[in-house]
C-alpha cells in the first residue's frame, strides 16, 4: 500500500521561507505524478504545484514564482519549497500522487493522499 507522510510544516513570519517534503513508501506506479494541494480551514482543497515523472512542471496561478516543486526519485521524495510566504498562504499543505502521469491539479484526478502539514504565516 503506497503512503505518503508529509514534514517541514510549521510557523514563520511573512516573507518567510519553508521547505515541504513528502516521503513515499510502499507500492509506486510506473508513469505517477506527484502534486502538492492546499487547504484553509473552510475551504476547498486548491492544487499549488504538480510534476510529473519526466519531470514537467505545472504551478497554480497565485504562486507567482514564489514555490519550486522538485522531487528526488531515488529517495522517493517531493518537495516544495516557499519563499516570500504571505499571510495567505496559511493552510493544510498535502501531498498527493496520481497514477497515470496527469499534469492537472484537479483534486479529482489525484488518488493517494497523505495526511498534511500545517503551515502558518503571521503578519
Amino acid at each position: 500500500e503506497e503512503q505518503l507522510l508529509e514534514s517541514g510544516g510549521g510557523s514563520v513570519q511573512a516573507g518567510g521561507t519553508l521547505t515541504l517534503s513528502c516521503k513515499i513508501s510502499g507500492y509506486t506506479y510506473s508513469g505517477y505524478s506527484m502534486a502538492w494541494f492546499r487547504q484553509v480551514y473552510g475551504k476547498e482543497r486548491e492544487g499549488v504545484a504538480g510534476i510529473t515523472l519526466p519531470g514537467y512542471i505545472t504551478y497554480a496561478d497565485y504562486v507567482g514564482g514564489r514555490f519550486t516543486i522538485s522531487k528526488d526519485d531515488n529517495k522517493n521524495t517531493l518537495y516544495l519549497q516557499m519563499r516570500d510566504l504571505q499571510p495567505e498562504d496559511t493552510a493544510i499543505y498535502f501531498c498527493a500522487t496520481n497514477s497515470w502521469g496527469t499534469r492537472s491539479l484537479l483534486e479529482r484526478y489525484y488518488e493517494v493522499w497523505g495526511q498534511g502539514t500545517q503551515v502558518t504565516v503571521s503578519s
